[in-house]
């Protein structure tokens, strides 16, 4: 851990191909962890320009909601406007097709999966407060007729669609989707959090899970009530709330796609990161540490006395 932290605390300045700035200064992911970069890294970027752009990964359920409800609420942040990031292809997946056909043309499944995507715009305008636009991250597989399938049905709910194409163009293919966010930063909205934080632990869940995720609410078990009632008493009770749920679905189930209704989400463990400043809930059968082998790396790394790091490769 020392040799991977030696220089993380100075965010990396790197640039993409254009010449455009960006700051690395990382999290873990959002379906275990928060999500989102460094508060420095923002920070930054919010003073050296006049735009500045960063991503809370994992979806508007679990990126957004911790980005917004835990660093946004601790640094003291407010966001201008949201870009919700959106692909024929996993709309297609949330219809039902199969990942071997998700390239072949279905207005039908793509139909039935956008009840996702209208989710996620609906949390951001109606929980948040706060305007959206729709990217889609476009593919060579994607139809004419799927392209606007989903403009039509974003335009029903007052959002605005733009094609991004910069994984093709570059920076010119991402002209519509910057100028339509200039637009958003402009106006004026009512930025606002899911939840109190000075509410119950139990009622904060309930909120996440009810304005979010649009399940029936939240089912601790018999230890998660035990660690929320002797978090309380040890004050961390007003901390904020850091789910850990998959990423696939809206509930906590992997297998429940589109936009599930009629369930509960199941709070297994309940801790708290003192340090980074915020409470975990376990929901589940999600796993904190996925994918470790039998021996860690870590035996085979170290630093020397000039500082230099051996053993990551």
């Amino acid at each position: 851990m020392t040799a991977l932290l030696k220089d993380a605390l100075k965010p990396n300045l790197v640039q993409t191909l254009e010449g455009t700035p960006a700051f690395i200064h990382g999290g873990p992911f959002a379906n275990i962890a928060h999500g989102c970069n460094s508060v420095t890294a923002t920070r930054t970027a919010l003073r050296l320009a006049d735009y500045a752009v960063t991503e809370a990964g994992f979806g508007a359920d679990l990126g957004a909601e911790k980005f917004i409800d835990i660093k946004c609420r601790l640094a003291g942040l407010r966001p201008s406007a949201v870009v919700v990031v959106a692909t024929v292809r996993a709309l297609k997946m949330h219809g039902g097709v199969p990942k071997d056909q998700l390239g072949q043309e279905n207005l039908e499944a793509l139909e039935k999966g956008l009840p996702n995507l209208l989710q996620h715009i609906s949390n951001i305008k109606n929980v948040f407060k706060l305007p959206c636009v729709v990217a889609i991250n476009a593919f060579v597989s994607d139809t004419p007729a799927e392209l606007k399938l989903i403009e039509e049905k974003c335009h029903e709910m007052g959002i605005n669609v733009a094609l991004s194409e910069v994984w093709e163009k570059g920076a010119e293919g991402g002209k519509a989707l910057a100028a339509e966010v200039i637009r958003l930063c402009e106006q004026p909205n009512e930025f606002s959090f899911t939840y109190d934080l000075e509410d119950t632990i139990e009622n904060k869940l309930n909120a996440i899970a009810t304005k979010i995720y649009h399940a029936d609410g939240v089912e601790l078990s018999a230890a998660a009530k035990r660690q929320a009632k002797e978090l309380t008493e040890l004050g961390y009770g007003n901390l904020p709330i850091c789910v850990a749920k998959t990423q696939y679905s809206f509930s906590d189930n992997a297998k429940l796609l589109g936009a599930p209704r009629n369930f509960t989400v199941s709070v297994k463990n309940l801790k708290v990161s003192a340090g980074a400043g915020f409470l975990v809930a376990l929901t589940g059968d999600i796993m904190t540490m996925p994918g470790l082998p039998k021996v860690p790396s870590a035996e085979k790394i170290d630093v020397d006395e000039n500082g230099r790091i051996s053993g990551l490769f």
